[in-house]
């Protein structure tokens, strides 16, 4: 605790990085003031019918990533989402398009063009979403607009609304990256996961202690070791392992020495971090957003399961695609042949294997050995909220045993205190652990 207390008081001492933090705490609070207002016409007070269908299901997937906003039919309801969405659809034509890799080996320039393109099939993402929320909300919540304005006149200054709510969060999100602390955009998906975390527990707990078949005071105990588990390897996820396995690593080794030290490879466990689960968790969404142009007691049995994540068809659905964008994220992050190249420019080699093409080869048969225990493992983590309901596990709380909101939670936090301990450590301050270094996520930036 005086450990703690002494870095607080180092934090408050250095300007910039006060200022940094009171800058966010600003914007954060504008955003969650934001997930409250409501669109105008409409009465937070008719609105239990959507706020039970986001209590179960992917909507409720959903509505945590939002903040809540989702069923409070804020002005932010859309969230975040949309951005992230096309932030992926823009990394895929990355790789296969052309044009657009050109543009990323343009530098500064080309990254304002790619930043630019994002945004602006962003606006045609939620073009496209916003009126599928609004027909959802008119057949859960009809009646909750008020009278004398029909839907028709409603829809077009909703969707705009919408639309400039989410891109209002993006340019949030944006300022906290440039003046605060942390990602910003990453950050404001932590806070609307945080903030459904009290209500969950509060739930949990309570399930737990006035239900007949609850389990009591014993199976609470159990969930919350099981919890502090997965957290504790969602920590390693994210960190990721920074050393293959020794067969591998005697092998992986050049010819030259810095400082004394042979140089290895640098190949991790989990190369990919948790891109995989955002990129898998966006395609599953798809289903959601068609549905909701629609009754779903009228979609197919098909759709239907795909609405479920606690459904057994969604979840294998799920660790498939989570496996295979694994392979993906991770073939496009580290080039085998690139690696090889710049070995044999810096007078590199493995011995017993030949410089040039055949380096490539054996590289990436390396990473295609490491890299399948690594997905299996990141689906294992996605998977953990279903394993939880069957331990009766509240819906709500069930989300923070794994999945892409832990791995969220757990990336942000590790890399917002990497920011901070390395603005201590440049003012020669202590660092805010004792026993060595936070590493960031290593993720990229949406």
């Amino acid at each position: 605790m005086k450990k703690l207390i002494e870095t607080l008081k180092n934090i408050w001492k250095i300007e910039d990085l006060r200022q940094r933090i009171l800058i966010t705490l600003l914007f954060v609070a504008i955003y969650r003031f934001g997930s409250f207002v409501v669109l105008p016409g409409i009465n937070p007070a008719m609105l239990s019918q959507l706020q039970s269908q986001t209590a179960g299901g992917l909507m409720s997937l959903l509505d945590m990533f939002s903040g809540g906003a989702f069923s409070n039919a804020s002005i932010f309801a859309l969230g975040i989402m949309p951005y992230i969405s096309a932030s992926i659809v823009m990394q895929l034509l990355a790789v296969a398009v052309p044009y657009v890799q050109k543009m990323q080996r343009e530098g500064e320039s080309g990254r304002k063009k790619i930043s630019m393109y994002t945004r602006w099939l962003t606006v045609a993402i939620l073009l496209f979403q916003a009126p599928g929320y609004l027909m959802n909300l008119k057949m859960t919540s009809g009646a909750a607009l008020a009278t004398g304005i029909s839907w028709s006149v409603f829809m077009v200054p909703a969707v705009i609304i919408l639309s400039a709510g989410s891109m209002f969060i993006l340019w949030l999100g944006e300022r906290i990256t440039d003046k605060g602390i942390g990602n910003g955009i990453s950050l404001i998906i932590m806070i609307g996961i945080i903030a459904r975390l009290p209500q969950a527990f509060i739930q949990e707990v309570s399930s737990r202690f006035t239900a007949i078949t609850g389990g009591g005071l014993v199976m609470f105990l159990v969930e919350i070791i099981i919890l502090y588990a997965v957290v504790c390897a969602s920590i390693v996820l994210v960190q990721g392992v920074r050393k293959v396995p020794v067969q591998y690593a005697k092998r992986l080794v050049g010819n030259k020495q810095v400082g004394g030290a042979r140089q290895y490879i640098p190949l991790k466990l989990f190369a990919a971090n948790v891109m995989p689960i955002i990129f898998a968790q966006a395609l599953m969404f798809i289903p959601l957003t068609i549905v909701q142009y629609s009754a779903p007691e009228n979609a197919s049995w098909f759709v239907r399961t795909m609405l479920d994540h606690h459904s057994w068809t969604y979840n294998i659905i799920f660790a498939i695609l989570i496996i295979a964008f694994t392979y993906f994220y991770t073939a496009i992050t580290l080039n085998p042949t690139q690696m090889a190249e710049d070995m044999k420019r810096n007078n590199g080699f493995i011995p017993g294997v030949k410089p040039g093409k055949e380096t490539a080869e054996y590289i990436d048969t390396v990473m295609s050995r490491i890299t399948l225990p690594g997905s299996l493992f990141i689906a294992f983590i996605a998977i953990m909220p279903a394993l939880a309901g069957l331990l009766n596990v509240q819906d709500a709380f069930s989300q923070f045993f794994g999945g892409t909101s832990l791995l969220i939670l757990v990336g942000v936090v590790l890399d917002t205190l990497a920011q901070i301990e390395s603005h201590l450590l440049m003012r020669h301050y202590d660092g805010l652990l004792s026993s060595g270094r936070i590493h960031g996520r290593g993720m990229a930036a949406y």
